[in-house]
């Protein structure tokens, strides 16, 4: 069994038992939560402090800046902006139906869920200088300004400047600072911002499973997508409203009425039915594997690069974990 996978099941069921200081919900009627910072980041020329269960939103027409970190914005339901080192971003509208941010300067990652959008409607507009790029599907868009570019890893964006307009696909890049063209890039050339942006992904879905199943424990009521906060893990982490959501990273997003179908044990085929454990001609078998809180562990509908990739909450579950901003 997958390690990573062991301890995302004794974290979750172990959480389900102190259910009454577990999880809250956020519902936020704008977008624009500083959600996460490491190193040093400013809005409006103040110092960013991020602290468990209380997150700094960013209003219309305030800036985040970064200088020698990196920071992490909650937008729609399923939708995060993630800045890079000496970048900067200003909030035109936190509106959920009209999300726009304006793109200063340094380098931008937008992870876009569609989802939880009505088809059509932009999940958010990117604003630099004349050109508006608008994110309408699920996906992955990087912005840079020196030199000044869009590039689509995967999704769709319209883009518009100066009376003009296109449409850019996955991997396609177009100059943001000259004539609208859409050039071909690699996808699979990523730096260490693009990098950063997937683990982030990684781990907020990491925090997914153990908050959607105490949803569904408690018997709450869960009928749209939405935020929900996860002290165990320190981070927000995203509810689909039904249904499994997939991030553009390619990482699971249960909603509570789906969350059991992680902790279903695996199958295994075999030509022969298990009688004692043993394999006879022609049969499956299916085989829970034991874990550490004497319960059936997770089936195989969900995987993760390493151990190391876990977040810092999970150490108590394992020693051998990697702090989330390296």
């Amino acid at each position: 069994m997958n390690r990573s996978r062991a301890i995302l099941s004794a974290v979750a069921l172990t959480f389900s038992a102190v259910s009454g200081t577990y999880a809250q919900s956020v519902i936020s009627a704008h977008s624009g939560l500083i959600h996460y910072v490491e190193g040093q980041a400013l809005l409006d020329s103040k110092p960013v402090e991020v602290k468990i269960s209380k997150f700094p939103e960013m209003k219309e027409n305030m800036e985040l800046k970064t200088t020698d970190g990196r920071a992490e914005v909650l937008l729609n339901p399923g939708a995060f902006l993630r800045l890079g080192e000496n970048s900067a971003v200003r909030m035109v509208s936190n509106k959920l139906s009209d999300s726009r941010m304006e793109f200063i300067s340094g380098s931008i990652v937008v992870e876009a869920d569609g989802t939880a959008t009505a088809q059509g409607e932009d999940i958010v507009t990117i604003l630099y200088k004349d050109t508006a790029v608008h994110v309408r599907k699920s996906g992955v868009y990087r912005f840079d300004s020196e030199p000044a570019e869009v590039r689509v890893y995967s999704g769709e964006a319209q883009i518009e400047a100066a009376g003009n307009s296109l449409i850019a696909k996955s991997a396609r890049m177009v100059a943001l600072d000259s004539p609208l063209a859409v050039e071909k890039f690699d996808p699979k050339d990523l730096d260490a911002l693009s990098r950063w942006s997937r683990r982030r992904a990684e781990y907020i879905s990491m925090a997914n499973v153990s908050a959607a199943k105490y949803v569904s424990d408690s018997g709450g009521s869960w009928n749209t997508a939405g935020w929900y906060f996860n002290p165990y893990f320190g981070m927000m982490t995203y509810l689909p409203g039904m249904g499994i959501a997939r991030s553009p990273y390619g990482f699971d997003y249960y909603s509570p009425r789906t969350v059991y179908s992680f902790y279903r044990a695996p199958v295994i085929h075999s030509s022969a039915p298990s009688i004692g454990g043993m394999s006879q001609p022609g049969g499956a078998t299916s085989v829970p594997a034991a874990s550490s809180v004497g319960t059936a562990t997770p089936g195989p509908s969900r995987a993760y690069s390493s151990v190391a990739s876990a977040p810092p909450a999970t150490r108590a579950a394992s020693s051998t974990l990697a702090h989330p901003g390296k």
